[in-house]
């Protein structure tokens, strides 16, 4: 077998010996998906009984991806190294929401319009934040005039863009992924409730407390150099799926990671899709999580306020603008389930949330275990999804 060696990175590890099996078996299947071919790099870390028991990186985080030239500089991956997590973030963006909640600002059952009273527009008026957050909002898309992603860091501009959105089904009556709309109502409604921009609540309230170096919504300009590139990698794929994907995201793969990795993306603020990360980083904030909100004895959240935020509000459901994935919801956050979603199987009281395409948080309180996935490639094609779920779902049965 190929020795992979040379391209990984292992960070600090405290295995117990009873785990040392598990986390063999664990790794092993990263490295199986890795040699696939469909990811640059991989990145995969997870705490068990509060320990980090597997931080391994492999592959390349540059010069190894299917549009780089033949003689671009190969640069291994470590488990330092960041990435564009795209909607992994929302989880962060709805814990600052309910954070909100617990110190009185708003109220869930609060409608948008009274904090962005424009927002009302074309049959909104009756919209609230809790809609929003279980992604029963009925603006999954784009509706209205096509907005200019250069000016959407506006806020005056965003908000007449948010304004003009015309629900494609009465706000609270069902549910579908808002991919991308979610994040400017979330961004626009922290802001107006608070003065605050979410990324600086983020920075403050949730991760310099515990000392994170990234995992929050873009980064400073001086930081772009230093976060790795995601990549479009397969062939395009036709279809029904296809077509739902380009209308959810605005656009194919091929066209929308080039834009992800560009500085003014990366600088943004976009709590549905560009929080920047590390699996180490990621699998720290599931861990807070799964703590209900605190860590290491530092308490942001009000006890009982997670427990509550992953009580089922959505049963196991297709949804097209996930790619017909099934999927449970909580408020603001993925259920995982026995047989199906997003954690892998036999996962039922796993929650968290997944980002473009295999990335994923999760939290698993029956287990102990919090979990940070990264793969740095975006395949439109081919059997890269059942790799991951083979990865998640040997997590949850080597770690039971």
């Amino acid at each position: 077998m190929d020795d992979l060696s040379a391209i990984t990175d292992v960070g600090d590890e405290e295995i117990s010996a009873r785990d040392r099996i598990a986390v063999e078996a664990i790794w092993s299947s990263a490295l199986d998906w890795y040699r696939a071919g469909q990811q640059p790099a991989l990145q995969v870390c997870i705490r068990r009984h509060g320990r980090v028991v597997l931080n391994r990186a492999v592959g390349h985080a540059w010069g190894a991806g299917p549009t780089d030239p033949p003689d671009a500089e190969l640069i291994p991956v470590t488990v330092d190294t960041p990435y564009c997590c795209y909607s992994a973030g929302k989880g962060l963006a709805a814990a600052i929401v309910l954070h909100l909640v617990d110190r009185g600002v708003w109220s869930l059952d609060d409608r948008v319009t009274d904090y962005l009273p424009s927002y009302g527009a074309h049959g909104k008026s009756r919209t609230t934040i809790d809609h929003v957050l279980t992604h029963r909002a009925g603006v999954p898309l784009f509706t209205g005039p096509t907005p200019d992603p250069r000016r959407m860091r506006d806020s005056e501009y965003a908000r007449s863009v948010l304004a003009e959105l015309r629900p494609v089904y009465p706000p609270g009556t069902l549910h579908m992924y808002h991919g991308l709309t979610w994040g400017p109502i979330v961004r626009e409604l922290v802001a107006a409730a608070t003065g605050r921009s979410i990324r600086d609540i983020a920075a403050d309230e949730f991760l310099a407390p515990f000392r994170y170096r990234w995992n929050n919504f873009g980064v400073a300009e001086s930081d772009v150099p230093l976060v790795a590139p995601s990549h479009a990698t397969g062939s395009a794929s036709p279809g029904l799926l296809d077509a739902g994907f380009r209308k959810a995201v605005g656009g194919s793969m091929e066209e929308i990671i080039p834009i992800s990795n560009r500085p003014e993306y990366l600088t943004d603020v976009i709590p549905s899709s560009n929080l920047v990360s590390t699996a180490f980083e990621l699998s720290k904030f599931a861990e807070f999580l799964r703590l209900g909100g605190s860590l290491d004895g530092h308490r942001v959240l009000a006890p009982g306020t997670i427990s509550k935020a992953v009580e089922q509000r959505r049963r196991l459901r297709p949804d097209i603008a996930t790619g017909g994935a099934p999927i449970r919801w909580g408020t603001g956050f993925m259920l995982g389930s026995k047989r199906f979603g997003p954690f892998g199987t036999d996962a039922e009281h796993a929650f968290g949330n997944t980002g473009l395409t295999q990335i994923a948080i999760w939290s698993d309180p029956s287990r102990d275990m919090a979990v940070g996935i990264i793969s740095s490639g975006k395949p439109v094609s081919g059997n890269d999804g059942k790799h991951y779920a083979t990865l998640a779902s040997t997590i949850n049965r080597a770690l039971k």
